[in-house]
């Protein structure tokens, strides 16, 4: 069954626009707070969220509605994703609910719902709480004696910070090491730098002043050219580049190159292997993750499980087929050995333990494959269905033709923006780079 609100990571959209208005938050926080009370206990929600203007409004109104269910509300205040997943847990709570688009401009937002084990909710609860939001919700509404109270978790901040460095090997610290933490103005901007710190390291900060607007602009992991240029000028040993809501990593090294996604799973998950910790043979990762990783994997006698694009999509094969390390190129890397979701702070950390103990600078550390030559690019359309066109469909038949054994493509649409999603890799970069533009061409045309 599809669903009408929900895509591949919660309800998102543009600010005050449907669905991401005040009055469908409100129905949100009432259809999620009715669906969740189950006993006779005294029901409870966390709700964190990112630093855009809209987020005010957001939990002023996902806090109304839950309320008026009958759901008590702790306020996290601007904390990361995994923050709220791992708080969730913690207070034995019903529900968590991160308000955040992640890395998506300021004027988007978005809300994502975490079930009592801290794992996101599954498509059978998400339909059941879209039927009520579209349904009479006078039935819902708690008995004056039963509204629900709201307070503010005080050390919300220190409980997060305390978890995520009880994650780093009790036996290293970070002394000696200059670190650039860049937060994108986003959630983790008051954890993320106190955690390395705290841990030893000498700080550079960037992106640590939102404003409501600065969100993932021009800094963050989705900006990562901001990070490599300030590791560059301050000389530091490595740069981590989170993004809004702080579930994904980048890193810089210290002749400014980026490190993906796929650099730092199959360092991870080498790491892993050689300490006797990795479980499932291997990897998770999607679609899009680089043929060179798969390579790399097969060659250490491990192997590479694809999904589609999507960490939830990732996580439920993790769960599945017992893998404890899975992730997307762009960041998302979830350890479920200390995580229910993506942490860009923890992964940062246990690529740091690796460095450490290894002794190694980074570029060496980082640097576990040659990947292959990969290209992606965006094209936005004005709805109808562009990859349904008798050209787009013949054109990428031609580039699957010419692309053969010796590389893949991967067209898509994003589950969080009217774009199209092509990408191709292959040995040949020059063949690429034809395919990809040859296909966006015919995109544009039909769109």
């Amino acid at each position: 069954m599809t669903r009408k609100y929900f895509g591949t990571d919660g309800i998102r959209g543009l600010t005050n626009t449907p669905p991401m208005t005040a009055e469908m938050a409100m129905r949100v926080g009432m259809a999620a707070g009715k669906h969740f009370l189950r006993g006779e206990h005294k029901h409870r929600v966390v709700i964190g969220k990112d630093t855009r203007l809209s987020g005010y409004m957001m939990e002023s109104a996902l806090t109304s509605g839950f309320a008026s269910a009958g759901m008590d509300v702790v306020l996290l205040g601007p904390m990361p994703t995994p923050a709220v997943a791992m708080l969730t847990r913690s207070m034995r709570a019903d529900l968590g609910v991160m308000i955040s688009a992640s890395h998506n401009p300021y004027y988007d937002n978005g809300i994502k719902l975490f079930g009592p084990d801290g794992y996101k909710l599954s498509d059978a609860d998400e339909l059941a709480i879209e039927a009520m939001i579209d349904g009479d919700l006078a039935d819902i509404r708690a008995e004056p004696a039963n509204l629900g109270r709201v307070r503010k978790l005080e050390d919300a901040r220190g409980r997060y910070i305390h978890a995520a460095k009880s994650t780093f090997p009790s036996d290293l610290r970070l002394d000696g090491l200059r670190i650039v933490v860049d937060c994108a103005n986003g959630a983790a901007h008051n954890v993320a730098p106190s955690v390395f710190w705290e841990l030893g390291a000498d700080i550079e900060v960037l992106g640590v002043s939102p404003n409501g607007f600065n969100i993932n602009d021009g800094v963050g992991s989705t900006a990562p050219q901001a990070l490599a240029d300030k590791v560059l000028a301050v000389g530091a040993d490595i740069g981590i580049a989170l993004d809004g809501d702080a579930d994904r990593l980048i890193m810089a090294d210290e002749q400014g190159r980026i490190i993906d996604g796929d650099q730092l799973m199959g360092l991870i998950t080498r790491s892993w292997h050689e300490a006797g910790t990795l479980q499932g043979n291997g990897l998770v990762a999607t679609v899009m993750s680089n043929l060179g990783l798969e390579r790399y994997l097969e060659g250490r006698g491990l192997h590479m499980c694809r999904t589609k694009v999507g960490d939830r999509h990732v996580l439920e094969a993790m769960k599945a087929k017992g893998y404890n390390v899975g992730g997307e190129q762009s960041g998302h890397i979830i350890m479920s050995d200390y995580t229910t979701t993506g942490d860009g702070i923890v992964a940062a950390l246990q690529v740091l333990a690796v460095i450490v103990r290894e002794g190694r600078v980074a570029s060496e550390a980082t640097h576990v494959f040659d990947p292959y030559p990969q290209l992606l690019k965006n094209v936005r359309y004005n709805g109808g269905q562009p990859l349904e066109n008798d050209r787009v469909k013949a054109t990428i038949a031609d580039a699957e033709r010419r692309l053969g054994n010796h590389g893949r493509l991967v067209i898509r649409k994003s589950g969080t923006e009217p774009l199209i999603r092509v990408m191709a890799e292959a040995d040949d970069e020059q063949l690429v780079a034809e395919v990809v533009d040859e296909i966006c061409e015919a995109v544009k045309a039909a769109a």
